[in-house]
């Protein structure tokens, strides 16, 4: 941190950090110098020249923006001679601008006409005539969120500027020179650029000059006409970007990041545009059952009478481990602990999963194991002061957006090493010193060729590995076996390049590994986390600022859905079921006798829903004919049960085979907490009144308990948390009345009084000493063979969530994308005679589907990638529902598939 010195301005003493621009520290000490190209989280241009100020003793004016604190400066902010000559300046812009503020959207929030009237300079008050008409005004309407008018542009920059420094994607640029330039992204068009419709130039521009297109939320709207702004957590990815939502008319009309922790103002396409989907027509409003075959609409009472009753009949008849529960990553932490709890006190079953057990199951399992926490070790923050990162199985920039921000800051502004280990060249590539570039399935590999490296280079920290590790001599016979030749024999990683990461990795002070499903998504899941934790371990990488072993988590609350013990094996803050002490403690506070074995998992509930042992499902929120691997498979278990009780938002792929479907709150009409991939707890508040007919999860679960003879008694989402404090030890101090003060803390937070948890494990672990695992390689459960010769994986990409039952409902973002698609690598096309956007049949041992196939070295040849969102080629009706042992999480990753031309 820079030392603090005194200055003066305007006679005011003031203290500031050494080397802090004068006019940010002037305008945090609520000293308003103008200014027009200054954002305080962008570099100073000095372009429009309205930040002058005087020294004493240096000659001249100087913008104060570009003016760096020194011990003892006295600086005059505002005399006659400053005044005047800032209003020449202002003048002198005024006459270059288009100012139809009557039809402008910025109208009443525009920078530059709020000048304008500080310093009188209406049209009959000014010194220079207007030639704005003189000049050729560019407008790019091309972009399916974008809107750019050069004729209201400003050349301030601060569109440039905030694409290449906060986004850190320098797709935007000027063109031509002087008192012609513009703004163009790419080179000239916004539709043919590589602008992905973040809309970060949008929030950094001080005027109308770029705005977003109305047509994303269907209104056109100022901010003087909107009813309230609201601050709330984004529905979409685990990063938890604050979003400032605008209100009118009780319907979102436009989305701004907030400037706060812990995306600091930036959002994604999806975060800024995507958010419609909570005003669609086809929103569920009423409770369903269905009756000959169809569904009817009915009133709560009926539905919810309909349920208790058949769930009761179901657990009297079958026992209570007749019934699964699916919890929800998309629901409120309070939602998911009430669901857990429903399903184990009130059914008298374990039998509750959801779909962290498809993303990162292996995760919670692994670093347990090896640190006694199952979760992210470092803040998001942190990543951009990492000497090294290392990132395998994420590919950052689609899935997490604005994590990605923060490793590519690191990467542009603070010159560390990025090393991207991934069988595809993701974007990330573009920014990283090494990319090893791996056979799918091979990850303990290249992982344990590392510490073999490390391990005879003696690049280990030995005071680490004594001081505060154990087992260390466990690993040393199966590392000595991962030769360099060895792993590039199974992995195809040259050898020189993995020497040279590892020699990166260990050799830096502070290293971080982020990795995401492509690690965890396997039947050796747990075998590659371990694997992370010993490298982190081996070289002391862990327990430090910006130091340590990073999942990031896929899903808004796959964290905290976790963390309330929507899983089988655990009650909320990952107590487990078979510990007494815990078990009796929860029997105490819900005062009934819990069981005392784990319940299922998701892909084993189908299986045993097909054998005839599972014969209900109560899902919220899930829709696992869309997001479980095979899916043929849980139709076919769908199918089978007797009941099934669906509570979304929306008809999915999964409601059609329900008997009940009740109707529910979106993010935006509701109140809770999400627990984002950081451990940081953050506030849902609720921006819009829900729709008529709909209530929240938590009231739905409570009524039906209710009706089975069990009261829960909460009468908002603060009573729920006041139960997780009083019985979750990690969430002992993450009250109601913290949360509402706008603290936003991370767990482990023990008490009222305690700060929160920035980084975990800074003295010891979790579990006391780190504990080394040996582990071995061990080939995919599935490879290809002369039947099937293509590796197939899949995942997320930007545009689209998860299962898309939010995104293709969005009116933006289905301009970008909207069609299913598999990537392949034109000499695999060549050779089988595929031209680029033709359609093809792909099969796998479960199913087939037929998809486009695109032309893409992104991929390498015998390797396709297909997206999961798109309904109508269900990538997961080919994946393969192998699982690993310990985490039970599928083999998503890797499949061996056949590609045939359907003609």
């Amino acid at each position: 941190m820079s030392r603090l010195v005194k200055i003066t301005i305007d006679g005011r003493e003031i203290v500031a950090p050494e080397g802090e621009p004068v006019l940010k520290v002037a305008k945090e000490n609520g000293i308003d110098i103008p200014s027009l190209c200054f954002l305080k989280e962008l570099s100073p241009s000095g372009l429009c020249r309205l930040c002058i100020v005087k020294v004493e003793g240096r000659s001249g004016m100087v913008p104060s923006c570009l003016l760096t604190v020194q011990e003892g400066m006295k600086i005059t902010a505002f005399d006659e001679e400053l005044e005047n000559t800032r209003k020449i300046l202002l003048d002198n812009i005024l006459s270059e601008h288009n100012d139809d503020c009557i039809n402008c959207d910025r109208d009443g929030n525009c920078e530059l006409q709020d000048l304008a009237y500080r310093y009188n300079l209406g049209r009959d008050n000014r010194m220079f005539a207007s030639i704005w008409q003189e000049l050729e005004r560019k407008i790019d309407a091309s972009s399916p969120v974008l809107y750019y008018d050069s004729s209201k542009c400003i050349k301030c920059m601060r569109c440039i500027k905030a694409c290449a420094e906060l986004q850190v994607k320098n797709v935007l640029s000027f063109a031509e020179r002087g008192i012609e330039s513009y703004v163009v992204a790419g080179l000239g068009k916004w539709s043919e650029s590589e602008c992905d419709g973040c809309g970060q130039c949008v929030q950094a521009c001080p005027t109308g000059a770029l705005v977003e297109k109305w047509e994303t939320y269907g209104v056109k709207v100022r901010a003087k006409d909107v009813d309230k702004k609201v601050v709330t957590t984004c529905p979409y990815c685990g990063v938890g970007c604050q979003l400032e939502l605008w209100i009118k008319d009780n319907r979102i009309v436009k989305v701004l990041g907030a400037n706060e922790i812990p995306n600091e103002g930036k959002t994604c396409v999806k975060g800024r545009f995507g958010l419609d989907f909570v005003h669609k027509p086809d929103r569920l409003t009423k409770p369903l059952i269905k009756k000959n075959g169809k569904f009817e609409e009915v009133e709560w009472d009926e539905a919810l009478d309909f349920v208790a009753k058949k769930l009761t009949e179901i657990k009297e008849k079958y026992g209570p481990d007749a019934i699964a529960g699916l919890a929800s990553a998309k629901c409120t932490n309070e939602e998911n602990y009430v669901f857990q709890k429903f399903m184990r006190a009130v059914i008298g079953t374990n039998n509750v999963d959801h779909c962290a057990r498809l993303c990162h199951a292996s995760t919670v399992a692994g670093l347990a194991r090896a640190f006694g926490s199952g979760a992210m070790t470092n803040s998001i923050k942190e990543l951009e002061y990492a000497d090294v990162i290392l990132v395998t199985g994420s590919n950052t920039t689609e899935t997490h957006p604005v994590i990605a921000t923060y490793i590519k800051r690191a990467v542009v502004f603070h010159g560390a090493k990025l090393i991207v280990v991934d069988p595809r060249k993701i974007d990330l590539v573009k920014y990283a010193t090494l990319h090893l570039q791996q056979r799918n399935g091979t990850d303990v590999a290249w992982i344990n060729g590392m510490l073999h490296i490390i391990w005879k280079e003696k690049l280990y920290n030995e005071e680490f590995i004594k001081s505060r590790t154990e087992d260390f001599d466990s690993i040393i016979p199966i590392i000595e076996k991962y030769t360099p030749e060895k792993v590039e024999e199974i992995t195809g990683i040259p050898k020189e390049k993995l020497i040279e990461a590892a020699r990166l990795y260990a050799k830096a002070e502070k290293a971080s590994i982020v990795y995401s499903m492509g690690i965890t998504q396997h039947t050796t899941g747990v075998d590659n986390v371990l694997s992370l934790a010993n490298l982190a371990m081996i070289t002391g990488h862990i327990g430090r600022e910006s130091t340590g072993v990073n999942p990031l988590r896929g899903q808004n609350n796959v964290q905290g859905a976790c963390d309330m013990g929507g899983l089988p094996d655990v009650y909320s803050g990952y107590q487990k079921v078979v510990d007494e002490q815990a078990r009796k403690k929860f029997e105490e506070a819900w005062g009934v006798k819990l069981p005392d074995k784990p319940g299922l998992t998701v892909v084993e509930m189908m299986y045993a829903a097909t054998e005839g042992k599972v014969k209900a499902f109560y899902m919220m929120g899930e829709n696992p004919m869309m997001s479980d691997p095979n899916i043929p498979h849980v139709k076919e278990a769908l199918e089978k049960v007797e009941f099934i009780v669906c509570q979304d938002i929306f008809m999915t792929e999964t409601t059609q085979f329900a008997d009940v479907i009740l109707p529910v709150a979106s993010f935006a009409e509701k109140e809770g907490t999400f627990t984002n991939t950081e451990r940081r707890i953050l506030k849902v508040n609720k921006a819009i009144e829900p729709l008529p007919g709909i209530r929240a999860d938590w009231e739905i679960i409570q009524e039906i308990a209710r009706r089975m003879g069990y009261e829960m008694n909460y009468a908002s989402w603060e009573d729920i948390l006041r139960e997780i404090n009083r019985l979750t030890p990690i969430y002992g101090g993450i009250t109601p009345e913290r949360v509402n003060r706008g603290e936003k803390l991370q767990w482990p937070c023990p008490t009222p009084e305690h700060p929160g948890t920035q980084y975990l494990h800074k003295e010891k672990f979790s579990r006391g000493l780190g504990k080394f695992h040996p582990v071995d390689f061990i080939p995919p459960a599935e490879l290809p063979d002369e039947n099937y010769p293509f590796i197939l994986s899949t995942g997320r990409m930007l545009y689209h969530y998860h299962t898309a039952t939010m995104t293709r409902r969005s009116n933006s973002l289905i301009k970008y994308s909207n069609e299913p698609y598999m990537e392949m690598n034109p000499d695999d096309m060549e050779k089988l005679g595929i031209k680029d956007g033709e359609k093809v049949k792909v099969s796998s041992r479960r199913g087939s589907i037929e998809i486009k196939a695109v032309a893409s070295d992104r991929v390498f040849p015998g390797l396709v990638f297909i997206p999961f969102h798109f309904s109508e080629a269900a990538a997961n009706i080919l994946t393969n529902d192998a699982l690993d042992p310990i985490a039970k999480i599928p083999e998503l990753k890797v499949c061996s598939c056949k590609i045939e031309k359907i003609n």
